[in-house]
């Protein structure tokens, strides 16, 4: 059994549930976990950093999009292990539930690619997407249905 040092400690993350027009905002990995992959923009938090600072610095350096962060949707763990199987990185990914406000998606940072996708489409088969995204974002979605419309601005 590893000892307690030898075993790495979760490193806190955040993802960006981003939903518009029943689409969800989606890049696909170019960095390990889940490289080539599609899932929510994301990453590490920096230390000091709160949660919802953290979910929009990241929209923005993986996709120029621009969004209010409006509550914490779930939470989920991701795993990145070596070619043995043995554990190298154990992530918790915080998911923030996001309102678009300005933008359009534009791979950069580590993403190889940035697009919307409509959420009936995560549903199919031919798109690889990373572990628990479309039950994340069906729930984003529910979410977002709940929350009032913006008011106009004066």
């Amino acid at each position: 059994m590893p000892s307690p040092s030898t075993v790495p400690r979760p490193i806190p993350a955040t993802i960006a549930a981003v939903i518009r027009d029943r689409q969800v905002l989606l890049v696909r990995r170019a960095n390990p976990p889940d490289a080539g992959f599609w899932g929510f923009p994301g990453g590490k938090i920096d230390e000091g950093e709160p949660l919802f600072e953290a979910a929009i610095r990241e929209l923005a350096e993986e996709t120029g999009v621009a969004a209010e962060p409006l509550r914490v949707v779930t939470a989920v763990d991701a795993f990145d292990r070596d070619e043995t199987g043995a554990l190298r990185r154990h992530f918790i990914l915080i998911a923030v539930l996001c309102r678009w406000t300005a933008g359009e998606p534009v791979a950069a940072d580590d993403a190889l690619d940035a697009r919307w996708v409509d959420l009936d489409a995560l549903q199919d088969t031919r798109l690889a997407l990373s572990l628990d995204v479309a039950e994340v974002a069906e729930q984003a979605a529910a979410l977002m249905s709940q929350m009032p419309s913006r008011p106009p601005k004066p």
